[in-house]
């Protein structure tokens, strides 16, 4: 009796265990379809050519963002989305008005420094700033220092990437605090202006923008924050050393008009079984107004958009509500991403996961994804049906921006993790243009997110 039993039992292991084998070759057959599908047949690249080129510049409140949303409704439509959703949010609508200037004064010469203002500032007025410096690396040297070293005296916070991580984001993670926060610190000291070393570790004339905030609680004056070059900063800091009474004179005219309507674009497919139950991905359609938003974050978009028409292309049917979102205003507010939460809360709405792409449209790596609900565990399962497609990095924190208020819900989210090595480079600039997409890096990564999202729907 005992060996017939032991003898069912092996039989049913050995089926168990060829039922796996199976089902682990259908996905790594169905893996290898849709790479060839976004290989050879994808539009991802065209449409972010159109994205940058046709429409550029969309900050949130601009022409350019209210013409990037009627886009990229039409293109949902046309990749195979069942509905496009236009979700409604108030934006913030900040402008640059004309063109900075940053004088450097020394004793025997005046040499101008490239600058750009940082979002969300405020302008100087016609009339400009002129002031000495005081050079600063961290807050606890500004602290010091006091009023009595700051006060009418513009702050420069010499901050620089540290090139110990390998990760360039863990790098811009520490010293973007400084964009952030700074003008509100020094404000509260007396400083009349802030200067900021953008975030890069490359060392060229390019200065790169991003947001800053007031936080009116450290101080409620309010005054203007740019950002130098890499090498304008290095010339700073020079000249400060060699003449501490070296003054710079700053123009901007930047300013913050009254909030504007604006929308998410949400695809969708609908799923055949689970009603109720959403897989998101998304990137942010805004950009800055200082360049196209190619890698930041046209491709995200298009990435996500994409899958739309994977799942058409393929014939397959979801089990789960497929969604590509295109966020608005993540540049300088996050609004999209508090308002699609709401949405998903009012309407009771399921998610199972969600993942955003918004850090360039290189090489693919991998994924970082949150350990919230079984999901890191599930995703590492996958780790050698990706690793043929050098996509197979797996780490324990995942997520994004615009997926902030969706994780405060419990939400498991994922990051998708392309090479970011040369993404600090450009980032914030006007140099992040169309020309400096790699197609093939662009598809692969595409390929990677419909992979991901193709084993969550059928397996999650």
């Amino acid at each position: 009796m005992n060996f017939k039993l032991n003898r069912l039992s092996f039989s049913i292991t050995i089926l168990f265990f060829s039922v796996i084998a199976l089902a682990q070759k259908n996905d790594s057959i169905q893996l290898r379809k849709i790479y060839d599908f976004y290989l050879t047949e994808s539009k991802c690249y065209s449409n972010l050519e159109h994205l940058c080129k046709k429409i550029g510049p969309r900050l949130s409140g601009s022409k350019g963002a209210e013409d990037a949303v009627a886009w990229a409704k039409k293109a949902m439509y046309e990749a195979g989305a069942d509905t496009v959703i236009l979700q409604p949010c108030m934006v913030p609508h900040w402008v640059r008005g004309k063109a900075e200037q940053c004088q450097l004064i020394e004793k025997n010469k005046s040499t101008k420094l490239n600058v750009t203002a940082l979002g969300s500032s405020v302008g100087t007025g016609e009339k400009g700033i002129k002031a000495s410096i005081i050079e600063v690396k961290n807050f606890e040297e500004l602290e010091k220092l006091g009023e009595k070293n700051i006060k009418g005296k513009i702050v420069f916070y010499n901050v620089f990437f540290n090139q110990a991580h390998v990760k360039t984001g863990s790098a811009y993670g520490e010293t973007v605090k400084f964009r952030s926060k700074g003008a509100s610190y020094a404000a509260k000291y007396g400083a009349v202006a802030t200067l900021v070393r953008s975030m890069t570790s490359l060392a060229d004339d390019e200065p790169h923008t991003g947001n800053m905030n007031y936080d009116t609680s450290v101080s409620k004056i309010k005054i203007p924050s740019l950002a130098l070059s890499y090498v304008a900063a290095d010339k700073l800091s020079q000249a400060i050393k060699n003449d501490p009474t070296t003054l710079v004179e700053l123009k901007c005219y930047c300013e913050t008009l009254p909030d504007v309507l604006s929308y998410n674009v949400i695809g969708q497919i609908n799923g055949s079984t689970n009603k109720n139950n959403y897989i998101v991905a998304g990137g942010h359609l805004d950009a800055w107004d200082n360049g196209e938003g190619a890698h930041d974050d046209g491709a995200g978009v298009v990435q996500c958009m994409e899958i739309l028409r994977l799942y058409k292309k393929l014939g397959v049917k979801p089990k789960n509500n497929i969604r590509a979102i295109a966020f608005m205003n993540e540049e300088n507010g996050l609004r999209g991403g508090e308002a699609y939460a709401k949405f998903a809360k009012e309407n009771n709405e399921k998610h199972l996961a969600a993942l955003e792409t918004d850090a360039g449209g290189h090489t693919p790596r991998g994924f970082g994804v949150d350990t919230l609900n079984g999901l890191y565990k599930k995703v590492m399962t996958w780790q050698k049906l990706l690793a043929p497609y050098f996509a197979d990095r797996i780490g324990n924190e995942g997520g994004g921006a615009d997926l902030i208020a969706l994780e405060k819900l419990n939400v498991p989210c994922i990051g998708f993790e392309p090479d970011t090595q040369r993404y600090f480079d450009i980032h914030h600039t006007k140099q992040d243009t169309f020309d400096k997409i790699h197609k093939r890096e662009l598809e692969l990564g595409s390929a990677a997110i419909g992979a991901l999202l193709y084993l969550l729907d059928l397996y999650y």
